[in-house]
């Protein structure tokens, strides 16, 4: 199991746009089990590569996973996704209250389409489409943002969102940093 160092805001690279995954290769497999080991962690339900500082468009996410209460593993359904790619978005729109673990303990609504469609090849390069609404829709369109530059804060008021950065960087300054690994940048 590796824990991956975890790019907090502000970070350039959180806003840098992910270049495709031309060939998947042991490395690009080893990358997306540390992902996962990281987002488990971390305590997490999606992770996105730049969020590891890897400008790949990989991301992986689990949105069912729970700690087990009694010591035995986790049931865990995670998905891994290269290339991600919205093909398909409903109209209609659900708020999610949102966080990112590249935002430590910050919250706040972000309304999104209630279903998508995506297009993505698996670890084995095969070309895959789901169909996600609720939560997996949600989580799987915050990741895909961040392979594009986009944070969940930029979908928020200028208000809100300054002050979301504002508690981030002091946190940092105060060393109250979460349990996890972090890059400090």
């Amino acid at each position: 199991m590796t824990v991956l160092p975890i790019v907090i805001a502000p970070d350039a690279r959180l806003k840098t746009r992910s270049q495709p995954v031309t060939q998947i290769t042991p490395d690009i497999h080893q990358l997306m089990d540390d992902m996962l080991d990281t987002m488990y962690a971390a305590r997490g339900i999606g992770l996105s590569a730049v969020q590891v500082g890897v400008l790949k468009r990989i991301i992986v996410v689990d949105t069912e996973w729970r700690e087990s209460e009694d010591g035995k593993p986790a049931e865990r359904k995670p998905i891994r996704m290269i290339n991600p790619e919205i093909i398909g978005e409903t109209e209609d729109l659900n708020l999610y209250t949102e966080g990112c673990l590249s935002f430590p303990g910050q919250y706040s609504e972000v309304e999104r389409p209630e279903a998508v469609r995506v297009r993505y090849l698996d670890e084995h390069g095969k070309e895959q489409v789901i169909e996600a609404d609720g939560l997996l829709a949600t989580c799987i369109q915050h990741e895909i943002d961040h392979m594009n530059g986009v944070v969940f804060v930029d979908h928020l008021s200028r208000v809100k969102r300054d002050v979301i950065l504002r508690k981030v960087q002091k946190a940092r300054k105060m060393q109250e940093l979460p349990e996890y690994p972090v890059d400090l940048g």
